[in-house]
């Protein structure tokens, strides 16, 4: 039986419906063309963001999609929005953004084959799952090394302190690292003092 005619299956699914990011189908006809347009503010999922910079766990994330019944199965596709909290990979101060980024993807009817090759979703019964699709496209676009400032110049190597935040002719008098070794070893070297044979060579007054 065609998808276009296919009554909505009952199957069982491991989805729970009252998923925030779990989405039912059943009033999208699926018929070729028909579309239902979708916005949903959603609490955002743990772990959704790289290691420096991410969405916190339940800040809100807007949702404004597009549900498209094709011939394989529903596509969506939209935009999401969301806050951005992390840290400045070069002077570790705190960063607060905010990220727009483009949903695009293929959730397969039952039963439907599609290439192996295609990054495709699958239907469970009438649900499908956007956290996936989500989380790919938030991770996709976060830069590997945010910055709280594109002309940050980091920390200091000898002291630890934002270099943004010291004169221009700060600077460390640099130990030869040659000379490191070697006094190292005469430190060892050297043994302490007697403090019997200091008293006795002391005169007395």
């Amino acid at each position: 039986m065609p998808p276009s005619s296919r009554p909505h299956p009952a199957s069982s699914t491991r989805l729970d419906p009252r998923a925030p990011l779990v989405v039912d189908t059943r009033e999208l006809p699926r018929r070729a063309g028909s579309m239902r347009p979708l916005q949903r503010t959603v609490p955002a999922p743990a772990g959704l963001g790289l290691e420096l910079l991410g969405v916190p766990e339940g800040r809100e994330v807007v949702l404004d999609l597009r549900l498209e019944s094709v011939v394989e199965g529903v596509l969506v596709s939209g935009t999401a929005t969301a806050p951005l909290e992390g840290e400045c990979g070069r002077c570790l101060d705190p960063v607060r953004d905010s990220l727009r980024v483009t949903l695009q993807q293929l959730y397969a009817y039952p039963g439907t084959e599609v290439p192996e090759d295609e990054d495709t979703g699958r239907l469970e019964g009438d649900l499908l799952d956007l956290e996936p699709a989500l989380r790919d496209a938030v991770v996709l676009a976060l830069p590997l090394t945010p910055l709280c400032d594109e002309d940050c110049l980091g920390l200091c190597a000898g002291c630890g302190q934002r270099l943004d935040d010291l004169p221009a002719d700060h600077g460390h008098e640099a130990a030869d690292p040659r000379w490191a070794a070697l006094d190292a070893l005469r430190t060892t070297s050297e043994p302490d003092p007697d403090p019997e044979e200091d008293h006795r060579g002391r005169p007395e007054a």
